[in-house]
């Protein structure tokens, strides 16, 4: 029986679209998708980064390698972004291969800028801090990505890193 209202359910939704592509809210932030090659403030580029659709355009995954080594060890990432219909909040999951993890659950997009939020975490035995990251929309081929942290509930903030996307050309 369960295979029967299995099969019915998926034939029914086989044929209308998902709210990942027919909700303009989820394509804010198609402004990231592309081959992207990145550089530090200093011109020195810092690495690569293939963002794409996936899971029937419902989650925009990034796939990050730095450019450079560090003592024979290249640092390389992934992040899931999407749109939570429930908390009405872009989110971002970030995992990489050095065994760390950050959660962005406070999303949103105005004025041609993505901007995320974490929740209060301890940085260390006395301090709690929250990280900010800001995707800026500067034109089709540019994306500024500036990731922040602060230390005092978000009276200052401080710059962990400052990247410029430039779209690889074919």
């Amino acid at each position: 029986m369960f295979v029967l209202v299995a099969f019915a359910v998926s034939m029914h939704c086989h044929g209308q679209k998902t709210p990942c592509t027919s909700e303009p809210v989820y394509r804010q932030f198609d402004f990231w998708i592309g081959d992207w090659e990145v550089y530090a403030k200093n011109g020195m580029k810092a690495g690569d980064s293939k963002i794409e659709l996936i899971l029937d355009s419902c989650i925009i995954l990034e796939n990050w390698k730095s450019a450079n080594s560090r003592n024979g060890f290249y640092y390389a990432g992934k992040s899931f972004n999407t749109y939570n219909s429930t908390t009405k909040q872009w989110q971002q999951t970030w995992v990489d291969n050095a065994g760390s993890s950050t959660e962005f659950l406070e999303g949103h997009y105005e004025k041609n800028k993505m901007t995320f939020l974490t929740k209060p975490f301890q940085f260390n035995k006395d301090t709690l801090a929250v990280r900010r990251l800001t995707f800026y929309n500067l034109a089709p081929d540019k994306i500024r990505q500036h990731g922040e942290i602060s230390k005092d509930n978000g009276v200052s903030w401080t710059t962990e890193y400052d990247l410029e996307y430039r779209r690889r050309k074919m």
